[in-house]
């Protein structure tokens, strides 16, 4: 029987244990699953950043696909576990709103979700310390959920998931103030503009934290090293970006930084 993806998605980091753990629960308890692990390398408590991941990688995995992830600042508290189908996939992990920006996506295609409450203990690892939730509730879910139990049997259905509360793009008299959402390993700053903000006009000017970056830069090579940059990435999201080098260092920018981009053309 072919079993679906499980993607394996966290904040741990890679030099101790918990990361490996995640992959020996499901496994022990799904030996077939195939697993892909996208990163434990969200920034630690991140939980906007882990929404961003989860938005620009479910759609390149098959339908079917699990997606586990656990970045849980609140883990011990009343924050519920969940498990979810978004679309054609499936999301498992902390109800803290990992889950917004690709809710966003697959309902703005028309698709719909529906949400379950991680409430039924036969699923679970034996209850030992009961503070290492990714392990003893959330990966035997995901590796449940793979095997084929529906989602109905893990637990009550969730009416008001917890969403984000993901700043929007603001009009303003020529252009959009925007806000970036995420910054990468490389220090590229995505906002939240995107192509279509843009209308098609190439001519404009990004003020942000005193400093001014005119126009849109077709590629990164096609930059000179050093330059400050703004450009459309592969997810058609504005990124502003230093060649070969990194803006959130030069601009002192950090996810929640404004910025304003004016226009210099008419549409």
């Amino acid at each position: 029987m072919n079993r679906p993806v499980i993607s394996i998605t966290t904040d741990f980091g890679t030099t101790d244990y918990d990361s490996g753990v995640l992959t020996g629960v499901i496994l022990s308890i799904a030996p077939t699953a195939n697993i892909a692990v996208l990163t434990h390398d969200i920034t630690p408590f991140n939980v906007l950043e882990g929404a961003v991941i989860l938005s620009r990688c479910a759609p390149f995995f098959p339908d079917g696909a699990i997606h586990l992830m656990v970045v849980d600042p609140g883990v011990g508290t009343k924050r519920r576990g969940m498990a979810a189908r978004i679309g054609r996939q499936y999301f498992v992990g902390p109800d803290n709103g990992l889950i917004t920006l690709l809710v966003d996506q697959v309902k703005a295609a028309g698709e719909t979700c529906e949400y379950f409450a991680l409430e039924n203990p036969g699923f679970w690892l034996p209850d030992t310390t009961n503070i290492f939730h990714g392990r003893d509730v959330f990966a035997p879910a995901a590796a449940h959920l793979s095997a084929g139990i529906p989602l109905n049997e893990f637990g009550s259905p969730i009416h008001d998931p917890v969403f984000l509360p993901i700043p929007d793009p603001s009009r303003t008299t020529n252009g959009w103030k925007g806000t970036v959402l995420h910054v990468d390993h490389f220090g590229n700053l995505t906002g939240n503009l995107t192509g279509k903000h843009l209308s098609g006009r190439k001519s404009f000017t990004i003020a942000i934290n005193g400093v001014r970056i005119t126009n849109l830069t077709p590629t990164y090579g096609s930059a000179h090293p050093g330059d400050l940059i703004a450009l459309l990435d592969d997810s058609d999201y504005l990124e502003i970006a230093v060649s070969q080098g990194s803006a959130e260092k030069r601009l002192n920018a950090c996810v929640g930084t404004e910025f304003e981009l004016s226009f210099q053309e008419q549409p």
